[in-house]
């Protein structure tokens, strides 16, 4: 199904803009075996991004306090930056597409559960901050699958919830656009399970981000 042109697009960042895997996991499994677990494996971490760590907090330490959920989180959030992203990479094909998207004059936000000023950073240090009309991030407000950091943007650029595309690899993603009133696209490439990615009914699949030119 091809798709068509919208007036605004939302990105995810981790694993669909970029492949972080490897710097987040990293910097998730320093924190958590500072607080005492170990030999968790890159596959279980996994499944935890594009979700709040405070479920992988929980799921790791159950009861744990939502004080301690909280030490742990900004002992993550310290790590994190000071991995440089040496090991993160800019998927194929993402720069073209968002400057052909540009030149249709569709304007491009982001939808991320990293604070916006982290996410600025990232997309600044690959040279992507440039695509963007604005960067939005999960600043104190709910989380992905709520729809705050989505209806954020809408509000920003007065544009209508259908004439809206969220892009995104994981259920989260999928879920806070339906919620949001807009389409929501998944593509394949990310880190969200196939099958709970299809249960939230995404409008369009892709498998390539080239296939969001119209």
């Amino acid at each position: 199904m091809s798709i068509p042109a919208f007036d605004l697009y939302l990105f995810d960042i981790d694993g669909t803009l970029v492949d972080s895997a490897d710097d987040i996991c990293g910097a998730v499994r320093d924190t958590l075996a500072e607080a005492g677990a170990t030999g968790l494996t890159e596959e279980f971490l996994r499944r935890y991004i594009g979700y709040h760590l405070n479920e992988l907090f929980a799921d790791v330490f159950p009861g744990i306090a939502p004080e301690r959920s909280a030490e742990l989180l900004s002992d993550y959030r310290r790590r994190y930056p000071l991995r440089g992203h040496r090991s993160t990479r800019v998927y194929d094909g993402v720069e073209e597409t968002l400057a052909a998207l540009s030149t249709l004059g569709a304007r491009k936000s982001t939808a991320t559960t990293k604070g916006s000023e982290t996410a600025r950073l990232v997309l600044e240090q690959f040279e992507l901050a440039r695509y963007f009309d604005h960067v939005q991030g999960t600043d104190g407000f709910p989380c992905k699958p709520e729809p705050d950091v989505i209806v954020k943007s809408l509000e920003r650029f007065a544009v209508a919830p259908e004439r809206c595309l969220m892009i995104g690899d994981a259920p989260p993603d999928l879920a806070a656009g339906r919620r949001a009133g807009v389409k929501t696209c998944a593509v394949s490439w990310g880190y969200g399970d196939p099958a709970l990615m299809r249960a939230e009914q995404p409008d369009y699949w892709i498998d390539t981000i080239a296939d969001l030119r119209p």
